[in-house]
């Protein structure tokens, strides 16, 4: 066991936060914390590195672990650039560096009968550094930072350049090239593009350490968690197996505790009418028997209500007439901003029952695709038609569509008028906005809050065609639930973009991947793309798939022409003839340092230092090498 939270309570004020939060972590464990938000999940974290302290509990790290924690805002910039911050994570390999550098400046002063106890020296600290990964942790670090989306030229960047984004990112490589016992991460994604979150997602799935995470990504926890530990409605709960695994488990246990629940309630009303039968008689005795049945009542560990019982959204989506079958003509459409070309004769049809989810990079123009079918910007040329009967209803990301003046209540009121008040503060209800909530402003509310107004106003519209911008941000694990569980029951048509990949997963039959702005379109869910481009690009599917020319790809990936296909094969030869190839000098160089290694032990050696001079030079330009050519097969072998 490398830690133990045992009976952790927290509250803010009144407000209870933690209640018993009690859970194990074992040594290379993948742990995952959710909950609604406002369950405590940052908190805790906060409690296990001291950062806070706890009202009650205890918790207790493996005597001599290291301990290492991302927050979600860093405020300490460590280094003068990206480069030198990552590294500064091992300052005792830079310490042993810059020591052995140092005794190899000393050694042609030193006389003969110094030499040997000082080589004897040399040899172990040389030796404690090789162990310690002192060859590689500087082409190891370069690597994590490219696996964390900086290139080569970042890497000499001033941190004071940065924004607070890519800070995180760097505060994220530093801690991952420290490389402690166990890892406590607290929304570690949030500023990384997806093929980053898919390098951390291998990165720590193959961790030799622990791993705590607190994400709202799903599918990241699904590829790596192995426990989840569920915060929600101020109970703990610990299950063993990813997210996937966590929602069946969690659903049973719904379902057994309810009924444990409902048995109980049942249990104490059948106390309460026994006590107030043996009352009535008004007899020594059975006042007596009552009164004993009321103390055994009043000492009853009494259950919680069900969290059926609590607030939660509802969400239902139903159209009010049916559009034709070709819903969509997106055609040869063009679009720049201030002379930056965003994407150029792009097309793309939607026809009706589609759930089409348009992936991407940032800035590849997801979003601006969106904004011109609905208006909301310009383009410079093709065209855009709706098919018959379409009627559209928008998700905007920004919430641009909200009037922050307005209430919660005036804001469906003015977009639906012909609505009663009842009818408005029961659809309110149903997104959990009650009794005077309803009067809050929009200027005033949260990232959450103002989701689920949108929401509402998306269910009243009973449109046939749903245009989404990023639904899923800002909502907590039982509100991206129920809207995947509404978008599955629509009988309309849906366009979205996503960086939610559970959320497509749940809800999309095709993929439009946006890419050198140019359109290639998969047919099925997340998994399957994913499927179909490591079938056709091996591990490059990691990647952004490259479209030549930009222009439009109709045709499914796989429908590459045979030439195509030859072309991704032959490069693929071509890589793992490199790779063998660097192999080969790997393995000719090591066996080249383990001869010098021999040669520094022969006694008539120990005592040359002209000798042991030439030796360390050679063996510091084997070391060299090694080190280039191991980052080059880094390099290679991640493509």
């Amino acid at each position: 066991m490398l830690l133990n939270v045992s009976h952790i309570y927290k509250s803010f004020g009144e407000d209870s936060i933690i209640k018993d939060a009690t859970f194990t972590v074992d040594e290379g464990s993948k742990v995952a914390i959710v909950g609604n938000n406002g369950t405590g999940k940052s908190t805790l974290l906060k409690i296990i590195i001291g950062e806070l302290p706890a009202d009650d509990g205890e918790v207790t790290l493996k005597k001599d672990a290291t301990m290492g924690y991302l927050a979600q805002y860093q405020e300490d910039s460590f280094g003068s650039n990206i480069l030198d911050t990552v590294l500064g994570a091992r300052e005792d390999l830079l310490s042993m560096e810059k020591r052995l550098t140092e005794m190899e400046q000393q050694m042609s002063q030193l006389s003969h009968e110094e030499m040997e106890a000082f080589m004897e020296d040399y040899h172990k600290l040389q030796h404690q550094f090789d162990l310690k990964g002192g060859y590689t942790f500087r082409s190891e670090a370069v690597g994590i930072l490219k696996g964390l989306g900086f290139e080569g030229d970042d890497l000499s960047k001033s941190m004071n350049e940065l924004s607070g984004g890519q800070k995180t990112r760097v505060s994220l490589g530093r801690l991952l090239a420290s490389s402690p016992d166990l890892l406590l991460l607290d929304e570690p994604i949030n500023h990384l593009d997806l093929n980053s979150i898919m390098w951390l997602e291998g990165y720590l799935a193959s961790y030799k350490g622990a791993v705590v995470i607190v994400a709202h990504d799903r599918y990241f926890l699904d590829k790596i968690a192995d426990h989840v530990v569920d915060l929600s409605y101020g109970r703990t709960s610990v299950y063993t197996g990813n997210y996937s695994s966590f929602v069946a488990q969690k659903e049973l246990a719904q379902i057994s505790y309810e009924n444990a629940y409902e048995k109980q309630q049942k249990e104490i009303e059948h106390q309460k009418a026994v006590i107030e039968k043996l009352q009535s008689y008004n007899r020594e005795k059975s006042i007596k028997r009552a009164e004993s049945r009321k103390k055994l009542l009043d000492k009853m560990d009494v259950m919680d209500a069900p969290d059926k019982d609590l607030p939660k959204m509802r969400l239902t989506l139903e159209i009010e007439k049916e559009s034709g079958k070709d819903v969509l003509d997106f055609s040869h459409v063009t679009k720049s901003y201030d002379d930056k070309n965003i994407f150029t004769d792009l097309s793309f049809d939607v026809h009706k029952g589609d759930r089409i989810a348009i992936l991407g990079d940032n800035g590849t123009g997801k979003t601006t695709i969106l904004k011109c079918i609905n208006g909301l910007t310009d383009f410079e040329s093709g065209e855009i038609r709706f098919g018959a009967n379409v009627t559209v209803g928008y998700y905007d990301q920004e919430q641009q569509g909200l009037t922050e003046s307005n209430t919660i209540f005036s804001e469906l009121h003015d977009a639906y008028p012909f609505l009663t008040e009842t009818k408005v503060r029961n659809t309110l209800a149903a997104f959990m906005f009650t009794e005077d909530d309803v009067f809050k402003r929009i200027s005033d509310l949260s990232g959450g809050e103002r989701g689920r107004v949108s929401l509402a106003k998306l269910m009243l519209s009973k449109s046939n065609l749903l245009i989404l911008d990023e639904p899923t941000n800002h909502l907590d694990m039982d509100s991206k639930q129920m809207l995947e569980e509404a978008l599955n029951e629509y009988d309309g048509t849906l366009l979205y973009v996503s960086h939610d990949r559970y959320f497509v997963n749940k809800t999309a039959n095709t993929i439009l991947e946006l890419s050198n702005g140019g359109l290639t379109k998969y047919l099925g869910n997340y998994d399957e793309y994913i499927a179909k481009k490591e079938q056709l690009y091996g591990n490059s599917s990691t990647s952004s798939v490259s479209q030549g020319s930009g222009t439009n790809q109709e045709e499914t990936a796989a429908k590459l022409d045979f030439k195509e296909q030859k072309r991704i094969e032959a490069e693929k030869r071509k890589l793992q003839n490199r790779i063998s190839k660097i192999e080969e000098e790997i393995e000719q160089l090591e066996a080249e340092k383990a001869s010098i290694d021999e040669e520094f032990i022969k006694p008539e050696n120990m005592t040359n230092s002209a000798k042991l001079n030439e030796l360390t030079a050679k063996q510091n330009e084997i070391n060299a090498k090694l080190d280039n050519l191991y980052q080059q097969w880094e390099e290679i072998s991640s493509i």
